[in-house]
């Protein structure tokens, strides 16, 4: 088969980027099915030489970001993550703490910038950030990635012994219909203390 033009897997490189998130870091392994590895890093110093995107990091790249009081900003932790959990086919899943803070359960910020992962745990540092990524069991990462997840890990941050009904009411609110549904179906994943608690956010009426 013809490998396409290099000016055409520019074009497709450069389409894949605008669909990203607008602070988002990838690698090249994100745009491996576009050409090969050698025309995609062609690609790629072609445009880190245009400005068009920025090295983060050894094999870390995203799209340079201006803001106009502070100057070039920094790429955003959990986007170097991600980055990092595509290239390398794992899956990631914020800690019980990280979760309580997100979905506004707790106002407890973690001090680390800490991920669960199905994949082996260690620690990257990538400019100024330090991340670490904590292994964990299989059934523990069942729904990570997923709304579901989040709840299970922003349950366990609070305890069977301090979930309140205002924390339940807090996330049928804040989670939408769809999303509550699926928590029935990750029931077999979660400790039997947290089963009345996941039926209760799901359900139709509280």
């Amino acid at each position: 088969m013809k490998e396409p033009s290099f000016m055409s897997i520019e074009h497709k490189v450069l389409k894949r980027i605008k669909r990203f998130e607008l602070d988002a870091v990838f690698t090249r392994s994100d745009f491996v099915d576009l050409g090969s590895t050698h025309a995609i890093g062609m690609v790629f110093q072609r445009l880190l030489k245009r400005g068009r995107l920025r090295r983060v990091s050894r094999g870390l790249y995203d799209v340079p970001r201006q803001h106009p009081a502070f100057g070039e900003l920094s790429p955003r932790p959990n986007a170097i993550a991600q980055a990092l959990a595509r290239r390398d086919g794992v899956r990631l899943q914020a800690t019980e703490a990280q979760a309580a803070n997100e979905l506004n359960l707790s106002e407890q910020v973690p001090a680390r910038l800490v991920y669960d992962t199905d994949g082996r745990p260690r620690s990257v540092r990538v400019g100024g950030v330090s991340l670490e990524f904590r292994g964990r069991s299989k059934r523990k990462m069942a729904a990570a990635g997923q709304g579901n997840g989040l709840v299970m890990a922003a349950l366990r941050a609070l305890g069977p012994d301090h979930i309140e009904a205002r924390h339940i009411e807090h996330l049928r609110e804040l989670l939408p219909t769809d999303e509550r549904s699926r928590l029935i179906k990750v029931l077999r994943y979660a400790p039997a203390w947290m089963h009345p608690h996941l039926r209760q956010i799901a359900a139709d009426q509280p």
